[in-house]
């Protein structure tokens, strides 16, 4: 039999090419009248025709298909190549077949809709003037001291020269804005996903304009959060340096506790071991703690003059030794090409080291899927219509299925138990073309609905399907005044136990998007970020928060503290501030606030990531690349 099959896979491999890809215009109408005249499935006593085709396509025992021209087992075409995408070819026919959601505006919707598009309008101004100010670095007077004194390329220049030229997800753009120790565009550095000659690739480049290139306690939390992603979705990992060091002053948040500075290291040892590429270009200063990345990477790049590697610069080995030395000498690429060994290539310029670092990318022998889909259907409505669908309130809240309509392929959904536990919308459906499950808010997180949550994160854990999570939760706290009540309670929060142990132990990527609230327990069932998903993004009208600013009266009352009216004011203030979504993004609670008309292409872009996983090496066991 393996021979037969291995015949017959050659016999295909030769006619159409080893590379070649059926198509859903090749397939499927040649497909349906040789079934029509062929199919023989006498074991069930049917017809020599099929009156319905879906039902023709996923019967899997007896039925017997020709393809071009050869008789073969439905069962032994699983078995064919991968090159064969017939699986797949199945799999987006039958998705197509799912029902198309109605999602038109009616006229009692119409208050709503523009009382949440005026703040939606409101918030993308905002988001827009942060977006240009994050884009200026550290400033002009910096800016013109980076590239005229010191002669180096802006971070996003360098980034241009890395990155093939296409989609690139930025995460956290707005990172270390309005911080208690001061503004830090960025962070001090961009953190992101792009193609390098052809590979998803995570990048952390640190932007020498933003003080210097001095690290705050906020920039270490942003690095290792990009660290996180490449681990966790098993990403190579190109750190472009030029930093300056710690931030003295702050040292007591950089450097002692677990996830300060020094995990950034052990992260490097981690991805090391389990087969992560890691390549690292130095393309400025690379002071103390900052030189062992370089010197932890798999490859170093280095740039000639303006790239420079030790614990310490000259001024302190002039007051330790009294000895003069240049930056060059006492740690430049030259020395560490020639001397040290502590870079595998010298670059003379910065477009040099760019060109070799995507050269090293390229000769990773990684096993890569093959192109991504691009024949999928556009939902059926506007994107920038979400701008209206991004409720102000939780009580500004429309029908979450409207949302749905304006993210999936063709604005096709297929809802599962549709009738069981209403206010939590699940079910099946393909954006950008890849299969997803939807768990999406719809009101309370009930008994009902929580026990149909648990039980489709399950479904699609155990068939390996992609989870995404649209998140609104109810921003008030459950009153228990009376004992039926507190029974009633007490089950529901079973349930919701039971959906957090699902969510909690699902092994499939997750993807949460928080389009209105988070408040409280609930946002764990959803997959809050202390429920580690993926990726976690915002909408900007987005609160995240134990309770909403309108109800911390309810709270206080419940807890036995209340306070006066001006006390109530002041805390109310504060809520309204510290549960934005920019006051989230700035401390990187999350990956970046998005605009939700970009929403599918987002997820578009993270499902594309999760296709890659690339193969590394064979070997199972832990091998880290030490350097002599």
């Amino acid at each position: 039999m393996r021979c037969e099959l291995a015949a017959r896979s050659r016999w295909f491999t030769g006619r159409f090419g080893s590379r070649s890809r059926l198509t859903s215009s090749f397939g499927f109408k040649e497909y349906q009248k040789m079934q029509q005249e062929s199919c023989n499935s006498n074991k069930r006593g049917q017809p020599n025709y099929a009156t319905d085709v879906r039902r023709l396509w996923t019967a899997n025992t007896c039925l017997k298909i020709h393809f071009l021209g050869k008789t073969i087992l439905w069962m032994k075409i699983l078995c064919f190549p991968h090159n064969l995408m017939f699986n797949s070819l199945v799999r987006t026919y039958l998705t197509k077949a799912y029902p198309v959601l109605n999602g038109k505006l009616q006229p009692i919707h119409q208050h709503v809709f523009e009382s949440n598009l005026q703040n939606s309008m409101i918030h993308s101004k905002r988001y827009l003037e942060l977006m240009k100010r994050v884009q200026k670095g550290g400033g002009e007077k910096a800016i013109l001291r980076h590239t005229q004194r010191n002669r180096k390329l802006l971070v996003r220049d360098r980034l241009r020269l890395l990155l093939d030229k296409g989609e690139i997800l930025e995460l956290s753009p707005f990172a270390g804005l309005g911080m208690p120790y001061g503004d830090i565009p960025a962070a001090g550095c961009l953190t992101g996903i792009g193609k390098v000659s052809g590979v998803w690739c995570v990048f952390i480049a640190n932007d020498a304009t933003v003080k210097g290139g001095t690290v705050y306690p906020v920039a270490v939390k942003k690095q290792l959060r990009a660290q996180d992603i490449a681990i966790q979705n098993r990403l190579p990992c190109i750190y472009l340096v030029d930093s300056g060091g710690a931030f003295l002053p702050l040292q007591a948040d950089i450097f002692p506790d677990k996830n300060h500075g020094g995990r950034t290291f052990y992260n490097e040892a981690i991805m090391s071991a389990t087969g992560i590429p890691q390549v690292a270009v130095v393309c400025g200063s690379c002071t103390a703690g900052g030189a062992y990345i370089p010197t932890m990477a798999d490859e170093t790049v280095m740039v000639d003059k303006i790239g420079t590697i030790f614990l310490a610069g000259p001024p302190l080995v002039k007051a330790a030794t009294g000895e003069d030395s240049s930056p060059e000498d006492l740690g430049g690429a030259t020395m560490h090409a020639k001397v040290s060994g502590c870079i595998d290539h010298f670059a003379a310029t910065e477009e040099e080291a760019y060109k070799c670092a995507r050269n090293i990318i390229a000769t990773l022998n990684l096993e890569l899927p093959p192109n991504m889909p691009t024949d999928f259907e556009e939902p059926l409505y506007a994107a920038e219509e979400l701008n209206g669908l991004a409720p102000r309130d939780y009580a500004y809240t429309l029908d979450i299925k409207l949302v749905l309509s304006r993210l999936t392929d063709g604005s096709k959904f297929l809802e599962f138990k549709a009738l069981f536990g209403t206010t939590l919308i699940t079910g099946f459906a393909q954006i950008k073309g890849h299969l997803v499950g939807i768990v999406a808010n719809n009101g309370e997180l009930t008994h009902n609905a929580s026990l149909k949550g648990s039980h489709f994160v399950q479904l699609c854990d155990q068939r390996n399907i992609p989870i995404i999570f649209l998140q609104n939760t109810r921003p008030n706290v459950t009153v228990t005044r009376t004992l039926s009540k507190a029974v009633a309670v007490t089950n529901q929060l079973k349930a919701q136990g039971s959906m957090i142990a699902s969510v909690a132990c699902a092994t499939v990527p997750k993807i949460t998007i928080v389009i209105g609230g988070c408040y409280g327990g609930e946002s764990f069932a959803m997959c809050g970020r202390s429920f580690d998903p993926n990726f976690l993004f915002l909408w900007p009208n987005a609160r995240i928060g134990l309770v909403s600013p309108n109800h911390c009266s309810e709270f206080l009352e419940i807890d036995g503290n209340i306070q006066d009216d001006a006390q109530l004011k002041t805390m109310k203030e504060m809520l309204e501030d510290e549960t934005s979504a920019f006051h989230s993004t700035s401390r990187i609670w999350d990956d970046g606030v998005i605009l939700p008309a970009d929403t599918r292409t987002v997820i578009g872009q993270c499902l594309n990531i999760f296709k890659q996983e690339p193969r590394f090496h064979s070997h199972p066991e832990r091998q880290v690349t030490l350097r002599i």
